[in-house]
């Protein structure tokens, strides 16, 4: 009989997660690492339920049965490619019959079968609790382009806990922040994503976050977390207007000049008809420094603007013609002597 575990032992337990759940309800949302294995398509799955509501569950139960029998055989076929060393973890929506069923099914082919307790429907009551609880935190804040996002990532090389937002929403957190990266997840696997992230760091250190607005892209940063980032200890970098400029030509440079221009357009109603007609022509005529000029002046009159609804201590460190290695041991020296003093 299968193994019944909570949340964080599911997470902890061996094998290959199998999510048996329709393909829309993976695609919502789903814990990540996870493989759909989908007991009934999003057509089947309807049809039992509209089954179930209209003649009760005894009738729904046979038609799952029903249409579930032809697919056994390819279901363990397909669970053998995805656990060759036939030891899955195995979930549904809220740990009852699908996840039962395939279970019973894995486990009659010889497989060592977990289940997650309360199903999907439990993970992201602890996801959200997760993503909500409180925890040290220190921000690193900057204007655009001062390479906060390097100095982060130097900074969890130096076994600092440290929680990559911009990563987790595959966006940078402005209008051309999409340029070059995957499609972004859904607000749900965002969060999902965030829980995973933190559950893998100590909770008694300061997790260093990047100083963000409530939305990166499309995802939107929980409530409580956004709360206690607007409290926390802020350290800002800064650099010359020079760097910043090269900085930002480095990471955009390879983008197409369509999505360039597409992403300077839609600024259009807080860059200014004027200026954005001046970017564009920067970009049409390959000059991308002058149009990263013309920009960051809305850049960082919104971030100015941003600062003042900061409610925690900021603290200012000037990284102008520092590496992003030599960056973070400053940023991390600066850190240490004031929550010394």
């Amino acid at each position: 009989m299968p193994t019944s575990l909570d949340a964080i032992a599911f997470l902890h337990a061996p094998g290959a997660i199998l999510d048996v759940r329709s393909p829309a309800e993976y695609a919502r949302g789903h814990i990540p690492g996870a493989a759909n294995l989908p007991l009934f398509s999003d057509e089947e799955r309807a049809q039992v339920g509209i089954c179930y509501k209209h003649q009760g569950r005894d009738a729904a139960v046979e038609l799952g049965l029903a249409i579930a029998g032809p697919k056994l055989a390819a279901l363990v076929a397909a669970a053998k490619q995805l656990a060759p060393d036939r030891v899955v973890r195995v979930h549904c929506w809220r740990g009852g019959m699908r996840s039962g069923s395939v279970a019973w099914l894995l486990e009659t082919a010889g497989f060592q079968v977990t289940t997650l307790t309360l199903g999907y429907k439990g993970f992201r009551r602890w996801a959200q609790a997760c993503c909500t609880t409180p925890r040290p935190m220190i921000l690193l804040g900057g204007m655009t382009g001062t390479g906060k996002t390097d100095s982060l990532q130097a900074i969890a090389r130096r076994g600092e806990p440290m929680l990559d937002l911009e990563h987790l929403a595959s966006h940078r957190g402005s209008s051309f922040g999409s340029l070059g990266l995957p499609a972004q997840p859904s607000n749900e696997q965002f969060e999902n994503r965030m829980a995973i992230a933190l559950q893998q760091l100590p909770p008694d250190r300061p997790v260093w976050i990047e100083a963000e607005s409530r939305r990166i892209g499309l995802c939107r940063i929980p409530h409580e977390l956004f709360e206690q980032m607007l409290r926390a200890p802020m350290i800002q970098v800064e650099r010359s207007r020079a760097e910043r400029v090269a900085i930002l030509v480095a990471v955009y440079q390879v983008a197409p000049i369509a999505d360039l221009i597409a992403a300077t357009e839609r600024l259009h109603k807080r860059l200014g008809g004027q200026r954005t007609q001046t970017a564009v022509a920067h970009l049409q005529s390959d000059r991308l420094p002058e149009a990263c000029e013309v920009i960051l002046d809305y850049y960082d009159h919104t971030y100015a603007h941003a600062l003042k609804r900061h409610l925690g201590p900021v603290y200012t460190v000037d990284v102008t013609g520092l590496s992003a290695d030599d960056s973070a041991a400053l940023i991390l020296d600066t850190a240490s002597t004031l929550w010394r003093s």
